[in-house]
């Protein structure tokens, strides 16, 4: 059992950035974590994954060249960089982990995801 908490949501004016932190309840060496986000009215959509090794990676096309996701396995720590923000970016924002090395995509069915951040871009 891996618990996940997410931290860093917020309101930010269009063009903004934020960085999210999601902290694992346990060592993430072997897993294959991601963000996903919901917003209103709208089914959870996978945003970002990367695998254990690190050599495979996923945006989803709305994010590709404005997200990253890094992590850093020895503080058990998970990070998504956003940086020009948009409204339709406004949502809530899942960390997420799958236990093993796998390939990222959009349907990556993690088991463990946290409760959520909300992240806000408006001005």
């Amino acid at each position: 059992q891996v618990y996940l908490a997410e931290s860093g949501g917020g309101l930010v004016q269009p063009g903004g950035s934020l960085r999210l932190s999601c902290a694992a309840s346990g060592f993430l060496d072997y897993y294959t974590v991601g963000w996903l986000r919901q917003a209103p009215g709208k089914e959870r959509e996978g945003v970002s994954c990367l695998s254990s090794s690190g050599r495979s990676t996923y945006y989803a096309d709305s994010v590709k060249g404005r997200f990253t996701v890094s992590r850093d396995n020895a503080k058990r720590m998970v990070y998504l960089q956003m940086n020009s923000l948009k409204p339709e970016d406004t949502a809530v924002y899942y960390c997420a982990a799958l236990g093993g090395n796998y390939d990222c995509s959009a349907d990556v069915l993690y088991d463990y995801a946290g409760q959520g951040t909300q992240v806000t871009v408006s001005s």
